[in-house]
């Protein structure tokens, strides 16, 4: 029967099932996700989407002839309204150009907390839209250029703007708002200190226009952004059921936004984890992981994997939503980043019950594992081999006996030449997990024999040497354990082999199930 004692007993380095599940700490892993995190959690509004209205300061009869940025300054510095629309307009188009735009520029002048007054110019709205747009462009750049804008006391008034009975500066707050969150835990938590929450949920009606839509979601996506330290979840969990019902739009880019969120959410403690699968959304993110897409496979899948991380009940949840025979698909994906991903969530799984690992044989998930060791990329290769120790640690002797006779040992031993350390730790503890169970069920030399018909033994042999401490020590062990040769021949459990070169084997410790086979 499965207990917790019994799977910390099961092997030497007394794995448990905390130790086997692994969350995004590593750092490699960490600066890659911040990396592409940096890409998204930005962006310069650049489109003149308000060209086409006549009533707009932007149609074709109110365009002005470009402006230097000494004339800007001045023009925004006058007393007179035209002449500072005419400024901000400029300011808001150089701020827009695709290429090099000079923030910094426009920084030194001393203009930003101007701009930032005539937010608060309701009577006169195409100026505070004109401002508006410009400091969302700043907001838009490095940190020390985001901060400018804060510093002038941007965000409390952003937020007032976002129940402003005009679309367009509402949306605009919006924007400006979710490129200050994007920056960093620091100005995230104090733009949710402002109680931004509430009116964004607010703007969110059926009637808004699909772009205003998608502002929206991607700034709540950025409130949730960012683990160090990650957002204060008591405000952000009221957030939870917004994104349950987006992930079910027509739209794919507020679905793709909705799930990153969700990804991050999912990112922490099962507490958090639990409160993001009582909303519901755990049968959806499984249905998602079936799209063509791959921006929406990718979020979707870091988030079943994130839940996954959680306890067995939690793993479960994804279970019961069908993600299994989803993985069949993503393991063999064309993308190597989404197999590398989908190899991960299955290590969590098989870091669960024998049922759970059942699960993962039953839907044929761990022929596709060995597949990717034997031919996946080193990355994905990485996320393999934990899977591997994960089943071999807390499976049951006929889970184990399933796998080595499905050719896991070759691809295995072959990781053994690898320079990570972490690697060969975690290889050589599914090599001794399987050497083990061969040892229960008097299979320990036929075992051994194939191991070094690998170049196994060689290997773990010359790991002996490694310079990692806890590499050396589990070579060593093995060695001591199973490679000494010094143990007597037991004639009942000596294996035989059958009609078709399959190892067999007979007397009381007979293997189950026909026993080792290779």
């Amino acid at each position: 029967m499965y207990t917790q004692s019994r799977l910390k007993n099961f092997k030497n380095k007394g794995r448990d099932t905390e130790t086997m599940r692994r969350r995004r700490t590593e750092v490699n892993v960490e600066l890659r996700k911040q990396k592409k995190d940096e890409s998204l959690s930005k962006r310069r509004n650049v489109e003149d989407e308000f060209e086409d209205d006549p009533a707009s300061p932007l149609s074709p009869q109110n365009k002005t002839a470009g402006m230097s940025i000494e004339e800007i300054v001045q023009g925004i510095c006058s007393q007179d309204a035209h002449q500072q629309l005419i400024a901000a307009q400029n300011a808001r188009k150089i701020l827009s150009r695709e290429r090099c735009p000079p923030i910094d520029a426009m920084i030194a002048t001393g203009v930003v907390p101007i701009l930032v007054q005539f937010l608060l110019r309701h009577d006169n709205v195409p100026l505070q839209f004109e401002a508006c747009w410009a400091l969302t462009n700043i907001a838009s750049g490095n940190s020390a250029q985001t901060r400018t804008v804060v510093e002038a006391g941007a965000v409390p008034i952003f937020t007032s703007l976002l129940s402003s009975p005009h679309a367009n500066v509402a949306e605009q707050a919006v924007w400006a708002l979710g490129n200050i969150a994007g920056d960093g835990p620091e100005l995230r938590d104090l733009v949710i200190r402002n109680n931004i929450i509430p009116p964004l949920q607010a703007l969110l009606t059926p009637d808004i226009s699909p772009l205003f839509r998608r502002n929206i979601t991607w700034t709540l996506s950025n409130l949730c952004r960012n683990k160090n330290p990650p957002p204060p979840f008591d405000a952000i969990k009221m957030v939870l059921p917004t994104f349950a019902e987006l992930i079910n739009h027509s739209d794919q880019e507020v679905v793709t936004d909705s799930l990153w969120a969700i990804s991050y959410l999912t990112d922490g403690c099962n507490e958090k984890i639990q409160e993001v699968i009582n909303v519901g959304v755990v049968p959806r993110l499984c249905e998602l992981l079936e799209m063509r897409e791959v921006s929406i496979i990718t979020p979707a899948l870091r988030a079943v994997g994130n839940i996954v991380t959680g306890d067995d009940e939690q793993t479960q949840t994804v279970i019961n939503a069908g993600a299994l025979q989803t993985l069949r698909f993503l393991l063999r994906h064309p993308k190597s980043n989404i197999v590398k991903e989908a190899c991960w969530t299955v290590s969590n799984i098989t870091a669960g019950t024998p049922t759970q690992i059942q699960a993962v044989i039953d839907n044929g998930l761990m022929g596709l594992v060995i597949d990717v060791l034997n031919e996946g990329d080193y990355k994905s290769q990485k996320e393999a081999i934990w899977a591997v120790c994960n089943f071999t640690s807390g499976g049951t002797i006929e889970q184990i006996i399933f796998l080595v006779r499905a050719g896991v040992i070759p691809p295995v031993c072959n990781l053994l030449a690898v320079k990570d350390s972490k690697i060969l730790t975690v290889a050589l503890d599914a090599i001794a997990n399987i050497l083990n169970a061969a040892t229960k069920v008097g299979a320990t030399e036929s075992v051994c024999c194939f191991i070094e018909q690998c170049g196994g033994l060689d290997r773990i042999e010359n790991l002996q040497h490694h310079e990692n401490p806890e590499v050396y020590k589990s070579a060593f062990t093995i060695i001591d354990s199973y490679f000494t040769g010094e143990e007597e021949e037991d004639e009942d459990i000596k294996p035989e082999v059958d009609e078709t070169g399959a190892y067999e084997f007979s007397g009381p410790n007979a293997a189950p199930n026909g026993g080792f086979s290779f």
